[in-house]
Order: structure tokens, then C-alpha cells, then sequence
């Protein structure tokens, strides 16, 4: 409460009423699987079209090198073709790949080495072009004795620090040596300079500049430019320091010079040149052979240095996850897991491409039995750039797609099937009715090709054996409004847990559920038959209070889809009038 200390008219604002709700987004991909490059650890990263995705993790992989694990790029493209509008990524290496590497000065004992930062041949397309330079310059305006040495008044001190090797120039004469000490436009010098070296004129004759170099990584038309770097352990400029952000090398210091030696001229190994370049090789891709589950599950190094399916525990936008083509069940059993466990994450599984058979397919489908996953078949035909001819690619990217695509112009409530699957020019294996009858009531939905209408997706069941939760929709639909409810109403912890909370709290989520039942995500002809929601003594004990629970049942009635649309017709007859 203010306090009133004085006499006079005081306003205070107080919130009586509910806060607005604003719903998550339902339609953001992750994807994990092999890429040409990109990082293999850390946070996945985020990828708004099909061009962004190339800039980062490189284009489509060759059938020949990596068979059914290349298919990353060709999900991702097709996620974004079929509606899609950001995702996150997962970059998965073989165990045998390796980064590039090169240094300089070459085969004169390492200074600098250049390591592309993650592996694969894409590395051996680096150029490293180093040229000298310098940060700063200006004059000796006279040399000072004192009891602990010379010291150099200068013009202009700044960008002159300890540690720094300096050049002073006479003509066609350079000396080098080292600044020990920088304070108020006075320097103090390793090695002692002569009075040859002050020049008080207004025009200088006689200059001293700091010795550095820069360095430009080349890839493709990716260019990294890094001026002024130097091999001063202790400035700001040092080489490593300023090249840590570079998203194409790490470069690491070997040996440094040990005498005063200007950075340049080291990397040159003593030579006059007006630049060095140096190309990084050795570069793999490694082997589909090296690869196992282990590769995609990943492991949890802790935050940041998590991989594969483990690394999207550090990511929390997240609501749609595949590892398109990979149908090992131990990775497709791990990503369901993983979304179970969050309890806000949807998984899209492929089936294996040579499951043609009804009964191969359902052996297959008879691994899972969950509500956070959905299975689709068969493989799609699409037009392979890489080629030039159709492939087959798995399912799952064009289907998180059209998630998105269903979610953004229909809503999480409309279940997304019978869409038409964009840029799909033919099936890998043609199912009929007959077929459908056995694999839809066991949760596989099948992706059928319908004359005049175009390939569509048709089924909508997840692989959950509880009939409360066989819809696509109605999970999901659960998803979004507990994390909408979660996110929204954080501003009510450590609030007094009284009447006034438990109203403010009501009102919030009625808003919300209301809203929802008017967009027809709810069943019910008014919103009390849509949801409720009950807060107050009905909800917690004098125990849940005592102890800082604050309780709120909800109940909401989901709608669920039009699966079958049947239509009983009979014959009218005149005696059926009268």
C-alpha cells in the first residue's frame, strides 16, 4: 500500500479484472537428420524458407553417398511448400566425418590453424586470405627520462596498448618493437628507441604504428572479414577472441612469436609478401555405414552441447517434430518419448518405404501406442533438383507442412486431412478402400490419390489405442490450449491466493475458452456446454492453500471430425405421404 505521509489528492491504479490470453503458436517445425553442413551441437536453428535452410545447412544430399538418411533438405523444402513457415533444425554427422583444416604459415610450424567449424567436404572450400594491417598511428613528440626508464610522449595515444608490437618507420627503415605500457598519450617501450625517433613537426616525417593483420574467410559467396587482429594475448583484438562468432572457422594460436616480431611477417615464416593465403582440405562427409539410432537419438551434454533429438530439450517454440526417412524404431519410439515427456510436442512418423503389405504395415504400426504421435504412408513422388528425375520421399515433412498450413487458415481444432499434398506428383504404392478399411482403425493414415481431386491426405488418427484421443485434432487441441493457459497466466504466481485471485483467474480463462468456442473449436451450442471452469473452495482444501496450490479444473468439450459422412436415403412413396 502507498503510504500518505502528506496532505493532498493521490490516483492509484489497481487490476480487478482478467488478462488477456493470447494462444501458441501450434505450427513450428523441428526437423532432425543429415545435412551437407551446419552445426551438430547445440540449440537447432531456426530456418524461415527453403533458401535460408541451403545458407545454413547446404543443399540436397546424393542417394549414392547416404541412400535413405538424405532426405533433411527435401523435407524441409517440401514443409514450406506445402504451407509451412518456420522450423527449427537438427544437423546429424556420421560419426566418421571430419572438418577441414589448414594453417599458416604452411609446413614452417603452425601458427595460426583453421578448422571449418563443423565437418564435411563443404570445408575444403574455405580460403583464408590474410593481409597486414594496423590499428593505429601517430608521432614521438619527445622522450622523457625517469627513475624507472624512458618514456615516449606521443600525439595521440589511442589504440596503443601493452603488449602491442609497434613499427617505427624512418624512410625505407622499420624497427620493430613492444609497448609495455600505455597511459595519458605516454608510452613505455620494451626496448629503448633513440631521440632519432621523435618528430614534433606538424607534418611527420617520422612515425610509429601498431603492428596487426587481417583475415577474410571465404565460402562460396559467404564472406567473413576481421580487421585489425592481433597476437596480443591480452588485448581485445587478439586473433581468437575476435573470431569466435565466425560461423565459417575456428582458428586456433600454435606457436606465437616469442621475440618482437610483427604479426605478419610471422605468418609469412620471415618472407616479404603483400598477403597469405591459405585453403583448408581434408574435409568428410563420413558414411551411412558409420551411422546408428545412437546418431539421431543424441545425447545430453547439458544446455548447449546437446545433439539430435536431445538438443530440442533447449528449444521451447517447438510444436511439430519428425526425423524424416528414419524408421528405426528405436529413434521413432525416442522422438515419441521425447514429446510425451514434454506433453507439448506432436510427432509425425514415416513408415518404412518397403512396406507395401498390409500385415508389414501393421507390424510396424503395432510398435507404438501413443496420442502425441501420428503415422503416414505411402512415400510421395516429387521432382528431385539434385537428379533431375522423381524420387520418393517420406511423408513427413509435406504432412508438418500441411499441420501448418491447416492450422493457420482453419485452426488446431480442424483436423488436417483431406488437404491436398502440394507438389506431390504420384504415390510410391497405391492403396485402395479395401485396404484403408484395416489400416485406418488401427491408427495409419494413408495418403490417396482421388481422380480430379489430386493426392490428399486421408486420415486423421494418431497411434493411440484410447479411443478418447484417437483424432489428430483433439490432442492437439489439448496441446494448444494447455500451453496457451500455462503461458498465460504466470503473472498469477505468488499472488494472495484469495476470492479476488480465483476470479481474476476465472474471468481470464473464460475469456479465453469463449473465444475459442466461438472460432468452433469447441463442441456445444453455448459456452456452457463448451468448457468449464471451476476455482475456489470446491477446488482446493484449507491444505492446497496452507501450502500454496492454487487449483482450477477445466473441462472442455473438443470437437471431433466429420470421419464418416454417411447419408441415409429412401424411396418416397405416394403411400408414405399419406
Amino acid at each position: 500500500m502507498a503510504e500518505y505521509l502528506s496532505p493532498g489528492v493521490y490516483v492509484e491504479e489497481f487490476e480487478s479484472g482478467g488478462k488477456p490470453m493470447e494462444g501458441v503458436s501450434t505450427s513450428t517445425a523441428g526437423f532432425i537428420g543429415l545435412a551437407e553442413r551446419g552445426p551438430v551441437e547445440g540449440v537447432p536453428q531456426l530456418v524461415t524458407n527453403f533458401a535460408d535452410f541451403k545458407r545454413t545447412y547446404g543443399g540436397y544430399l546424393s542417394e549414392s553417398e547416404f541412400g535413405d538418411y538424405r532426405f533433411l533438405a527435401y523435407a524441409v523444402e517440401h514443409f514450406f511448400i506445402n504451407g509451412g513457415s518456420r522450423c527449427f533444425v537438427a544437423r546429424v554427422a556420421p560419426s566418421d566425418a571430419k572438418c577441414a583444416e589448414g594453417s599458416v604459415p604452411a609446413g614452417k610450424g603452425a601458427v595460426l590453424t583453421f578448422t571449418a567449424k563443423n565437418p564435411g567436404i563443404w570445408g575444403d572450400s574455405i580460403r583464408v586470405v590474410l593481409t597486414p594491417a594496423s590499428k593505429a598511428k601517430t608521432q614521438v613528440l619527445e622522450i622523457l627520462e625517469t627513475s624507472t626508464g624512458k618514456q615516449y610522449r606521443v600525439k595521440n595515444g589511442a589504440g596503443f596498448g601493452a603488449g602491442d608490437i609497434i613499427a617505427f618507420a624512418d624512410g625505407d627503415k622499420v624497427v620493430y618493437n613492444k609497448v609495455t605500457k600505455s597511459q595519458d598519450n605516454l608510452l613505455e617501450l620494451e626496448e629503448d628507441f633513440d631521440d632519432s625517433v621523435v618528430d614534433a613537426g606538424i607534418v611527420p616525417v617520422k612515425t610509429i604504428s601498431t603492428c596487426e593483420f587481417s583475415m577474410e574467410v571465404k565460402y562460396d559467396d559467404q564472406v567473413e572479414l576481421y580487421e585489425n587482429l592481433s597476437f596480443n594475448i591480452e588485448a581485445s583484438n587478439f586473433v581468437t577472441k575476435r573470431t569466435a562468432k565466425s560461423d565459417l572457422v575456428t582458428v586456433t594460436c600454435g606457436e606465437l612469436p616469442t621475440d618482437i616480431t610483427a604479426p605478419f611477417t610471422a605468418l609469412c615464416g620471415g618472407t616479404e609478401q603483400a598477403l597469405v593465403a591459405a585453403g583448408l582440405t581434408d574435409g568428410s562427409n563420413g558414411s551411412a555405414a558409420s551411422l546408428s539410432a545412437a546418431d539421431f537419438i543424441g545425447v545430453d551434454n547439458g544446455a548447449g552441447k546437446r545433439t539430435g533429438i536431445q538438443a530440442f530439450l533447449d528449444n521451447d517454440l517447438v510444436s511439430l517434430m519428425a526425423v524424416p526417412g528414419v524408421v528405426d524404431p528405436n529413434v521413432q519410439l525416442m522422438l515419441v518419448a521425447h514429446c510425451e515427456n514434454l506433453g507439448s510436442r506432436f510427432a509425425v512418423l514415416d513408415m518404412p518405404r518397403d512396406a507395401r503389405k498390409v500385415q508389414d504395415i501393421v507390424a510396424h504400426r503395432e510398435i507404438f501406442d501413443s496420442n502425441y504421435a501420428a503415422l503416414y504412408h505411402p512415400w510421395l513422388e516429387v521432382f528431385d533438383p539434385l537428379d533431375k528425375k522423381n524420387i520418393a520421399i517420406p511423408p513427413s515433412g509435406s504432412m508438418l507442412g500441411i499441420f501448418a498450413r491447416s492450422d493457420n487458415t482453419r485452426g488446431v481444432h480442424k483436423a488436417p486431412a483431406n488437404e491436398v499434398v502440394r507438389a506431390c506428383v504420384g504415390l510410391d504404392v497405391q492403396f485402395n478402400k479395401g485396404e484403408q478399411d484395416i489400416l485406418n482403425p488401427k491408427g495409419v493414415n494413408l495418403i490417396r490419390s482421388f481422380p480430379g481431386q489430386g493426392i490428399r491426405v486421408w486420415g486423421a488418427r494418431t497411434a493411440s489405442s484410447n479411443a478418447s484421443w484417437k483424432y489428430i485434432n483433439v490432442r492437439r487441441l489439448f496441446i494448444f490450449i494447455e500451453e496457451s493457459i500455462k503461458a498465460n497466466t504466470n503473472w498469477a504466481v505468488f499472488e494472495p491466493n484469495d476470492e479476488q485471485l480465483w476470479v481474476r483467474v476465472k474471468r481470464t480463462i473464460d475469456v479465453f475458452l469463449t473465444g475459442l468456442w466461438r472460432n468452433g473449436s469447441l463442441a456445444g451450442s453455448s459456452p456452457s456446454e463448451a468448457f468449464f471452469v471451476d476455482i475456489g473452495r470446491s477446488t482446493m482444501s484449507q491444505d492446497d492453500i496452507d501450502n500454496g496450490r492454487l487449483v482450477c479444473v477445466i473441462g472442455v468439450a473438443p470437437v471431433k471430425p466429420a470421419e464418416f459422412v454417411i447419408f441415409r436415403i429412401t424411396q418416397k412413396t405416394s403411400e408414405a405421404g399419406q
